[in-house]
């Protein structure tokens, strides 16, 4: 593996780990409704936990409804247990064959509860590209132990990965900013 090798892989890596980021902050609702909050709830599919995605027709009705179209008439009720179970704070209420999913309106603590969930998740995304960087840096020392490069190339490795970091970093916390302006505004 070469100091090319070592930076195309970590900036590979820190990639995904921003984009693993950006889905994540679309789990997170804020007033305004979106298929992709149901996602991570699990519905029980004949013995198995499968995501309502996988079961149902996921659309919006209107800016702040999300509507439900279950594939099999007896796993309404399932679902509907499933979303009010979950933590997300949503009200199903089933017509019929259809499930409809109001978004309340964000409170004002409920918005600054949202906004510290946000920075945590920003934390996390940070902390996982800082192991990466380890990681890379790490490969760089064993290079240079091994004498497959110089003292020059593994400092000048550890200064790109660096640089590297620093703008994977300031790019999650632009993401991390635009998510709590969008929670914030009302």
């Amino acid at each position: 593996m070469s100091i090319a090798d070592i930076k195309k892989t970590a900036e590979a890596k820190m990639a995904k780990s921003i984009e693993s980021f950006k889905n994540e902050l679309q789990k997170i609702r804020t007033g305004r409704a979106h298929p992709g909050i149901l996602d991570q709830v699990q519905v029980d599919y004949y013995g198995s936990m499968l995501p309502i995605s996988q079961v149902a027709n996921v659309s919006l009705i209107d800016a702040r409804t999300i509507s439900v179209q279950p594939w099999e008439k007896g796993m309404a009720q399932k679902i509907e247990r499933a979303i009010r179970d979950s933590d997300l704070g949503l009200n199903p209420a089933a017509m019929g064959d259809l499930i409809r999913v109001p978004m309340p309106a964000l409170t004002e603590e409920r918005r600054k509860e949202l906004s510290k969930v946000v920075r945590h998740a920003g934390e996390d995304a940070k902390v996982a590209v800082r192991n990466l960087r380890r990681d890379a840096n790490e490969h760089a020392k064993k290079l240079l132990k091994d004498k497959l490069i110089t003292e020059d190339d593994e400092r000048r490795s550890v200064d790109e990965v660096q640089k590297l970091t620093d703008r994977t970093v300031v790019e999650i916390d632009k993401l991390v900013q635009g998510k709590e302006a969008e929670i914030m505004a009302v």
